[in-house]
């Protein structure tokens, strides 16, 4: 039977990255061009995730950290691919897939058009449901658009994957601010269900004197600000407090505004949270990196503004409840660094106003697996249930469509269940011909500003060698180990993709087959 290789166990949404990567190596052996092959890939990508051009830009992909054939030459690179098929599936103006015809009289309601709320939109409007989308903002995305830099995500291939959202029917409004002119009591007695997805859009402040000061941001707010197109003056020397993927993008941007741009963190590299390749872009772009270091006061000078920060340098102790050393002030180590603006990017949090009804615990919303909150009808998912990756919130918006589906339909719903994982002990590294990562192309530092996206896409050639490398952990590849080894001829080949079929009457439980496949497949019991 087929295992889980660990790539899709890691992936949030489980998507079938094995399935979508075999279909583009094996498409000559089925009889298909590559861009059958790619569509196909597409489809079975946005299955589940509506945004593989988007995800494949700034997913941290921990697919990759799991993947076995980490333990011969690297990973997969199976982000890049991600970026390589969205892109051919925007080029070629693919659309979403609807899941029936039907059409059914219950309206849902979605507050907030991140990626969980889209993503929850989606898979309604997919099963025959009305959605209308209420967004706060003049445009929709939520963090993708107004917390990530451009020159990390397009904006031409945001609005194109959310636009295809929209094609099947999904209403938009935007500059709808829940609260105000209508309130979630309402929501839910006009709509048969909600789903709240409202992100955590408001910075958290650092808690040391002067950080009232006007010229001190946390970094929610301007990132928002920046990519809003707002004009913002920082001056020529900023410090950015945090370790996190904020922190970094509000480091990077600060540099591409002029500023010359240093980091505060109070634990060393190997503990940062934000994704290493854009803490090495940071770096190669001339961002300085204050590791072990921690701010106790924003300086102030005679006209309120703030003129520096005064810090103290740390050390690690025991671990803290994230499993990070606890970082310890160091005595008698007080420095401070001038600064023409701060900007505070130590973590975020939801703006309840409208919401109170949620009852959020430690400052987030208390959901089931399913999403469903305290409130009958009521879910939830994003930011304001935890803060995680896009992947995640996508994920959650789904798991919370299926919830309304059922309900609505009375039925019940039932997560996809998972074989075993298989690791690389049970795979054959030596069976598969040795082949190096194809990894993204970056343009010069001198050529990078806000808007010039920084990492390039694989070349079609890059990317079909790329997919190759894909060992196709625990599912059969037609490679015809078994077959050869098999003395007794119990394999009878089946036609392509149906693989083959064991003659047990002839079988002598000689365990060849499943000693030699090498991507351990086939196992007795």
């Amino acid at each position: 039977m087929p295992k889980t290789p660990p790539c899709i166990d890691a992936c949030p949404c489980g998507t079938d990255i094995r399935g979508w990567l075999t279909t583009i190596a094996q498409s000559k052996e089925y009889g298909r061009t590559h861009e059958q092959a790619y569509q196909i890939a597409w489809q079975m990508i946005t299955d589940r995730n509506p945004f593989p051009a988007v995800c494949g830009r700034v997913c941290p992909h921990p697919c990759e950290d799991s993947c076995n054939r980490n333990a011969r030459e690297g990973a997969v690179s199976v982000n890049a691919l991600e970026r390589f098929v969205g892109d051919f599936g925007i080029e070629k103006g693919l659309k979403l897939a609807k899941l029936t015809e039907a059409t059914y009289p219950e309206k849902i309601a979605v507050v907030g058009s991140g990626p969980a709320g889209l993503s929850c939109a989606y898979q309604l409007a997919r099963r025959g449901y009305g959605v209308t989308v209420f967004e706060a903002f003049p445009q929709p995305g939520g963090m993708l658009r107004y917390g990530i830099p451009k020159y990390r995500l397009p904006r031409q291939v945001l609005d194109a994957e959310i636009q295809r959202i929209l094609d099947l029917g999904v209403e938009l409004r935007c500059n709808a601010l829940i609260g105000e002119a209508v309130s979630l009591e309402q929501l839910a007695g006009q709509y048969q269900a909600v789903f709240v997805g409202i992100g955590a859009h408001k910075g958290l402040r650092l808690g040391v004197a002067g950080e009232d000061a006007p010229n001190v941001f946390t970094g929610t707010d301007f990132l928002n600000r920046v990519n809003r197109g707002d004009s913002v003056s920082l001056g020529e020397k900023v410090v950015v407090v945090g370790g996190g993927d904020t922190a970094i993008d509000a480091a990077r941007v600060s540099k591409r505004l002029g500023a010359c741009v240093t980091v505060l963190y109070r634990r060393t590299r190997q503990e940062m949270p934000a994704i290493k390749p854009e803490i090495e872009a940071a770096l190669e772009e001339g961002v300085n990196i204050e590791f072990l270091a921690s701010p106790t006061e924003i300086l102030v000078g005679e006209d309120g503004r703030a003129t520096g920060v005064r810090c103290v340098r740390m050390e690690l102790g025991e671990p803290d409840a994230s499993g990070r050393r606890r970082p310890i002030p160091k005595p008698d180590t007080q420095f401070d660094l001038d600064a023409s603006a701060i900007i505070a990017a130590i973590s975020q949090a939801p703006e309840f106003d409208g919401f109170v009804d949620l009852h959020p615990e430690n400052g987030r919303i208390k959901t089931d697996d399913w999403g469903k909150t305290s409130l009958e009808g009521v879910y939830a998912g994003g930011d304001d249930v935890g803060l995680g990756l896009v992947t995640i919130a996508v994920s959650q918006g789904r798991f919370a469509a299926e919830a309304i589906d059922a309900r609505l339909r009375e039925k019940s719903a039932e997560k996809p269940f998972r074989p075993p994982v298989i690791k690389s002990d049970r795979v054959k590294l030596g069976w598969y011909e040795g082949s190096g990562r194809h990894e993204r192309a970056q343009i010069p530092v001198a050529a990078r500003d806000l808007d010039a996206e920084v990492e390039k896409g694989l070349s079609e050639e890059q990317a079909f060698e790329e997919a190759k490398r894909c060992m196709s952990c625990g599912m059969c590849m037609d490679c015809e180990t078994c077959w050869m080894y098999c003395t007794n001829n119990c394999f009878v080949k089946l036609p392509k993709g149906e693989h083959y079929r064991i003659n047990l009457d002839v079988c002598n439980g000689c365990q060849k087959c499943a000693q030699e496949c090498p991507c351990g497949y086939i196992e007795m019991v």
